[in-house]
């Protein structure tokens, strides 16, 4: 495959603004996966990456764990002091449709990159030794892995079946189109974790998600506006079709119900979106889009960063390094290490 490549130039000063294309067009892919199935699923990306493409997106992105499933309303069978055998026999499914690094599958979306000169944000579930990671890829236009970043804190039940990430995953890359990092989901309420990224002059800011409240919009809009940068939040559109017929949750004689306490269809909505693009002063550069597929497409104008950082700079006119200091750990995830003698 085409190798891992850790970028060298994520350090750059802040306030040098990168080469950021006069204006550039990126996707928010707004879709799921076909849940528990890799390959349908590669194929979906490689559909909604060439169809983006095709509309002049120089940058296509997917939500978090589009491959290959993110486990709506599932906690495996677990309880406090009890696991269940169904649920281990469904970790082993989910463990089995999840992404090596590296992988065919992985070289298969490099390639897809590649074919389609874009850059390639993929939510994936990674699977490394026996543990599962929440994993953000950013590929290259030629294929090349430019960062890999593991989400810091599973939330929630999600903490059961996803490992924690560290601080090596932090990257900010400097591209052709801009500096270009992110956090995943609620990632994304960690002040730290978002310092991070505006020290190394963040300018596209992707946070691909699993929260369809009205309130997470509100949290995109601060993000662009304190960060002075433009934000792609994408998040799924996923109905119970989109799982297996015998996915536990949504079978007949699982206790799991709707909210009002029906039994859910075929049709109901697990996720209903929201998928938006932000500008650098908060405001909306293409609206929030709910309740079905669509590919959400934005013009980003380099001019519109330059103008915000006027009055408000997070890490430069704004920041008070006297009085404040962050350092982030930025060692791998290792806890051991082998030396010849």
């Amino acid at each position: 495959m085409t190798g891992y490549r850790r970028p060298t130039q994520t350090k750059s000063t802040p306030n040098n603004m990168s080469q950021l294309s006069d204006s550039i067009v990126v996707a928010a892919i707004q879709a799921a996966p076909v849940s528990f199935d890799l390959p349908k699923s590669i194929q979906k990306v490689a559909e909604f990456t060439s169809k983006a493409a095709a509309a002049g997106a120089n940058l296509v992105v997917f939500p978090e764990g589009f491959l290959s499933a993110y486990p709506w309303r599932y906690a495996f069978d677990a309880t406090i002091g009890a696991r269940e055998p169904r649920g281990r026999k469904w970790y082993a499914k989910y463990y089995n449709s999840a992404v090596a690094i590296p992988s065919v599958e992985m070289d298969q979306l490099c390639e897809i990159a590649k074919e389609n000169n874009v850059y390639l944000s993929v939510g994936i579930i990674e699977k490394d030794g026996g543990t599962l990671y929440c994993t953000a890829l950013l590929l290259g236009r030629d294929g090349a892995v430019l960062s890999r970043h593991r989400k810091l804190i599973p939330t929630a039940a999600e903490r059961l079946v996803w490992g924690r990430g560290a601080g090596d995953g932090l990257d900010v890359v400097d591209t052709d189109i801009g500096k270009v990092g992110g956090l995943i989901c609620w990632e994304n309420y960690m002040p730290a974790a978002r310092l991070a990224l505006y020290q190394q002059g963040i300018e596209i800011y992707i946070a691909p998600n699993a929260d369809d409240l009205p309130s997470w919009i509100a949290t995109m809009q601060h993000i662009a506006k304190e960060g002075r940068c433009f934000v792609i939040s994408v998040n799924q559109f996923c109905k119970v079709s989109d799982f297996p017929s015998d996915y536990p949750p949504f079978t007949p004689e699982h206790h799991d119900r709707k909210p009002d306490g029906s039994r859910w269809e075929p049709d109901d909505i697990l996720s209903h979106g929201g998928s938006c693009v932000v500008g650098p002063l908060g405001t909306f550069v293409s609206q929030p889009v709910w309740d079905k597929e669509e590919i959400i497409l934005a013009t980003l104008n380099k001019s519109d960063i330059v103008e915000a950082r006027l009055d408000f700079d997070p890490v430069g006119s704004y920041s008070r390094p006297d009085i404040f200091s962050l350092t982030v750990n930025t060692k791998p995830g290792v806890n051991v290490s082998f030396k010849e003698a």
